[in-house]
């Protein structure tokens, strides 16, 4: 049973939220504040699968229980936000949140949501992976190989050059849809679709922030790109061969 962590100081909100999920076959803990919930994240005997975390909370905002998550955990983190502006949006994932839904909000949404990133994400969360591996079962997805880089969609894994790169969800989700077909142009829409599940309730702009965190840990450079090309006016693609 996935479980999520909902961090509200709202406790109609909080009962609201708990409600769907747990009618949708989530196990639901509950945090009223910041410094709670950064603790219920890190609690190694007890981590959420997702996080549903509010942008206005007592003791620590939003913004930096999310950040210090981003230090320890790739747990995916929606964030709840009362803001409208696209500025807030960009910070938010900016800052590391996977998604974003603006209140008021459809509880059933945010349930969609929810299932959509954690349909995308490992077949073995990474806690579960040890340094001795089981062999590959015949129907795990082959490991991707374009020069320096390499991508193992079954255990969620990237490398560059054999350096281990860690990835949020997101991050993984749109880089393993395009090298799984190096060379052809990924609209954002396209991508959306392909690390959403669903494209009609995001910006396709947040697109943007996250490909250039991507490019970051790949150790990319968007003006000379080695991995990930943009195509201008149309949206982004991995290099059938990268560049040194």
């Amino acid at each position: 049973m996935p479980s999520v962590l909902v961090v509200d100081d709202e406790a109609n909100i909080r009962e609201l939220v708990a409600v769907y999920f747990t009618a949708a076959g989530f196990a639901v803990t509950q945090a009223e504040d910041g410094p709670s919930g950064l603790a219920a994240v890190l609690d190694a005997d007890a981590s959420p699968d997702l996080v549903v975390l509010d942008i206005n909370l007592p003791g620590m905002d939003g913004r930096e229980v999310c950040r210090r998550i981003r230090e320890h955990s790739s747990v995916p983190v929606i964030m709840l936000t009362a803001k409208h502006g696209d500025l807030d949006k960009v910070g938010m994932l900016e800052g590391g949140a996977d998604d974003y839904v603006t209140k008021p909000f459809s509880p059933p949404e945010l349930v969609a949501r929810a299932r959509a990133i954690l349909r995308r994400m490992a077949e073995v969360p990474p806690q579960a992976i040890v340094a001795s591996r089981p062999p590959p079962s015949p129907s795990s997805p082959p490991v991707i190989a374009i020069g320096g880089l390499r991508i193992d969609p079954a255990m969620r894994e990237v490398e560059v050059d054999g350096r281990n790169v860690e990835l949020t969800s997101k991050e993984f989700d749109l880089l393993a849809a395009m090298a799984a077909e190096p060379g052809v142009v990924f609209s954002r829409d396209k991508l959306l679709e392909a690390a959403w599940g669903f494209a009609e309730y995001v910006d396709p702009r947040g697109i943007d922030v996250h490909v250039r965190h991507l490019r970051k840990k790949l150790g990319d450079d968007a003006a000379a790109p080695r991995f990930v090309e943009t195509v201008r006016s149309v949206g982004y693609r991995v290099r059938r061969e990268s560049s040194r």
